[in-house]
């Protein structure tokens, strides 16, 4: 039988993955570069296959080492998960947390399993609010953390995933077409339609906003009718939806930047818990991507992590 994974090198792999320095990553777990070295020669030998190439000053992964990182991040996981399981000492207690329901739908379900099963004496009390009402209720003290759109001009987040913002159209309309643009968004302090708006300015394109609403589920009904169409990130594309690009006539968006806030609060130790698993579950997560069948395939998400979707791209659907 082949001898298991040594758990401390994976996370020391993990951590010059996250970092892309050894030394950095030295650093981070409290041993000194010589010692991570010989761990990854070691993590290299039983694995088979080089796992790190330079590139410049930084250590990138080669196709194996990617293959190889997400295994081990939920090894690393798992392995916290039964440990709190066995725990006498497991947090308890209730956290108020707060998203936008865009990142609600998408992201929820795997960060409220994951944090479930391993903290089940912790009440997880949700709202879902748009970002500008979110910050708000963090400096009032209404909420103990938040999943938000982070605002660069603000900083106020720590940012915990980046992802493509792209124009979209429903797939069976010429919506985008028309002459003067039908556009639905989200309320005027949403920095998505700031960024849009921009973009259509510099382009001189004519729009008119039809459609605001801070609700996501409204957005997508408007885009999927052939009413308007609108800006989301990846992760909220829905089937029946159409991505557009330069070759439609339409500008490069900024990206998505999504954060994690956290508020004053006596229960730092379930906020930071419920940080970790909202970090681990949203590097996890790929994005929604049309199989070559034709379906929507939730379950084959993990092996795609990682692919884009191109302008003109059609999910099927609706």
């Amino acid at each position: 039988m082949a001898a298991p994974l040594d758990l401390d090198q994976l996370q020391t792999f993990i951590m010059i993955a996250d970092t892309g320095s050894f030394t950095r990553a030295a650093e981070e777990v409290h041993r000194t570069q010589s010692a991570v070295s010989m761990q990854m020669r070691r993590l290299e030998e039983r694995i088979g296959n080089a796992l790190f190439e330079k590139d410049g000053r930084t250590n990138k992964l080669t196709e194996e080492g990617e293959r190889l990182l997400s295994y081990a991040r939920r090894m690393i996981h798992l392995n916290r998960e039964t440990l709190a399981a066995f725990d006498d000492r497991r947090l308890e207690g209730t956290i108020r947390i707060g998203t936008p329901d865009d990142y609600a739908d998408r992201f929820l379900p795997e960060i409220m399993a994951r944090f479930s099963r391993s903290n089940p004496r912790v009440e997880l009390t949700v709202i879902c609010e748009p970002t500008f009402n979110l910050v708000e209720h963090i400096k009032r003290g209404h909420l103990d953390l938040a999943l938000v759109t982070h605002d660069d001009a603000k900083g106020q987040s720590e940012v915990v995933r980046r992802e493509p913002l792209l124009w979209v159209s429903s797939a069976n309309h010429a919506t985008h077409e028309q002459e003067i643009l039908p556009l639905a968004f989200g309320r005027p302090t949403c920095i998505w339609r700031r960024a849009a708006c921009d973009v259509l300015d510099e382009m001189n394109r004519e729009y008119r906003i039809l459609f605001t609403s801070w609700s996501a589920t409204v957005i997508t009904a408007a885009v999927l009718s052939g009413l308007a169409i609108s800006v989301l990130p990846e992760c909220a594309l829905r089937p029946g939806m159409r991505v557009l690009g330069e070759a439609d006539g339409f500008g490069t968006l900024p990206e998505c930047k999504i954060g994690i806030m956290r508020g004053h609060t006596a229960r730092a130790d379930i906020v930071e818990a419920i940080a970790r698993h909202i970090s681990e579950s949203l590097d996890n997560i790929s994005v929604p991507a049309a199989e070559e069948t034709g379906t929507f395939d939730f379950a084959a998400m993990a092996a795609l992590r990682g692919r884009r979707l191109k302008p003109s791209h059609i999910l099927p659907g609706w």
